[in-house]
């Protein structure tokens, strides 16, 4: 059989609206419109939870999070269920993995031949007063500190040293393995365009003679749009809109953002530039997409943990000699990835996926578009009392809130989901429909007992409230310093 490789690149809270490819007019991201020129861009893509360690855990496993109960960012993943790299791993094929992360420990049979740079949950622990929930806790308000760092704006961070350092080991791994010439799958964790909102001043700068037109959301509660119960309560947790010191502040983090989206574009670029001039493009697979994305001021909420577009969807990109060039509207998730990476190096896919509900993405690309395909998400996680459930099926999209009322969104007349349908009464079976669809994928209730049982657990076995609010960084977890 020839040689083949694959390399996944995963960075971390992109907004999949904030990619040429994708029809964005401001930002600058030339090597990932290259990539999906040459490949395929699946314009539906979501993540399973849209916050870091359950979102992962379930890339890991190919189940939903609901199935593993990796519910926030305190419950990592810890080598099991069985991962991906598991099964490369009985077969003899190298898996090795380069930054970002976000399991438990490097000690954790996480899959991987070796982890290089790993990022992990800080302490083996993560964030464990972001499992206090019910009412959850909620320090913004006493606290100067914000969510998106204390600086906004160019310059270098310790997540853009980071990043740098990941793309240098990752051009040497791949000259280590072309002279080896055995097949390989690398994992790379590139975490731009993640907070602080500090750019590299070069990208920065690109951005700011249009910062004004960046800052323009429809969605914002100046210009009279009402957040949804479930949302002004996670609006109320982050307090990001509220801890801009000026307007100038604001507007600089949409140019910050949009600057980290071209910084991991660079690094990107470096990554598929070195796997041409090694001779690799003829045999080796990537595929691009990120853990979730980001509210980018929508809704005047930022971060991520909603379900909407701006936070639940991501960027989903396979190129490579399987691949033809198109766009695919055929819903998908994280949850592909599993068969994806399987079916990328030869394995047989069928005998590996017992309960597990995703598709490769090369079965997918190839076969008509299937918009009625079901994809679920969740959140049970910091700044949310009671479990949240997204459904997208077709032209709709659900929102399930546990105790409070639903959404429902009709994506091809409004995809910036600015009207409800959920009180229309003419969407009265449309709703019925999607809840029914929900309801045989999980019982909603029942899982959101079970994710606060699961955390009460976990604050018990810490010693307690006091103990688990101390616990975690407060915002994004620290770099691991390069030797």
């Amino acid at each position: 059989m020839t040689r083949q490789n694959l390399i996944v690149i995963m960075s971390d809270e992109h907004n999949p609206a904030i990619m040429g490819c994708a029809g964005n007019r401001f930002v600058r991201t030339p090597n990932l419109d290259a990539l999906a020129a040459r490949g395929q861009r699946f314009s539906n893509a979501y993540c399973p939870s849209p916050i870091c360690v359950p979102s992962r855990a379930a890339f890991a496993t190919g189940m939903r999070v609901h199935q593993t109960r990796h519910w926030d960012n305190a419950m990592p993943y810890t080598g099991t269920p069985r991962s991906w790299g598991h099964v490369l791993q009985d077969r003899g094929i190298r898996v090795e993995s380069i930054g970002k992360l976000h399991y438990r420990a490097e000690s954790d049979p996480n899959g991987f031949d070796a982890e290089h740079l790993p990022m992990h949950v800080i302490g083996g622990h993560g964030m464990v007063w972001g499992s206090i929930r019910a009412p959850y806790l909620n320090t913004a308000a006493e606290s100067s500190s914000r969510m998106l760092g204390d600086r906004i704006g160019g310059g270098e961070s310790s997540y853009t040293r980071y990043d740098r350092a990941i793309v240098q080991g990752t051009l040497q791994w791949l000259q280590e393995a072309e002279a080896r010439g055995e097949p390989f799958v690398l994992y790379v964790g590139l975490v731009a365009p993640h907070f602080p909102l500090i750019a590299p001043q070069e990208f920065f700068d690109w951005y700011a003679g249009v910062r004004a037109e960046l800052g323009r959301v429809k969605q914002h509660p100046d210009a009279g749009y009402v957040r949804h119960p479930w949302a002004r309560e996670y609006a109320a947790f982050g307090l990001n809109e509220e801890k801009f010191r000026s307007e100038e502040d604001r507007l600089d983090a949409f140019a910050a953002y949009y600057g980290l989206c071209s910084f991991l574009d660079y690094n990107v670029g470096l990554i598929e530039a070195e796997v041409e001039r090694l001779g690799l493009a003829g045999s080796t697979h990537i595929v691009y997409t990120s853990d979730h994305g980001d509210n980018l001021g929508a809704r005047g909420l930022w971060g991520k943990s909603t379900l909407y577009q701006e936070s639940v969807g991501i960027p989903m990109i396979v190129a490579g000699p399987r691949v033809q060039p198109g766009v695919c509207d055929t819903p998908v998730d994280l949850l592909d990835l599993y068969p994806t990476i399987l079916d990328a190096v030869g394995v047989d896919v069928a005998g590996e996926m017992q309960d597990r509900p995703g598709r490769s993405l090369f079965e997918i690309a190839a076969a008509p578009a299937q918009p009625e395909r079901v994809i679920l998400s969740q959140y049970h996680a910091s700044g949310s009392n009671t479990g949240a459930f997204m459904l997208r099926k077709g032209r709709w999209k659900y929102h399930h809130y546990i105790g409070f009322s639903p959404e429902l969104f009709d994506l091809q007349d409004d995809p910036e989901e600015l009207v409800d349908r959920a009180v229309d009464p003419t969407c009265a079976a449309v709703l019925a429909d999607m809840e029914r669809t929900l309801r045989s994928l999980c019982d909603p209730e029942a899982v959101d007992a079970l994710a606060k049982a699961d955390q009460r657990a976990l604050i018990e076995k810490v010693g307690g409230l006091a103990v688990a609010a101390t616990m975690g960084p407060g915002a994004e977890t620290p770099a691991p310093q390069p030797a």
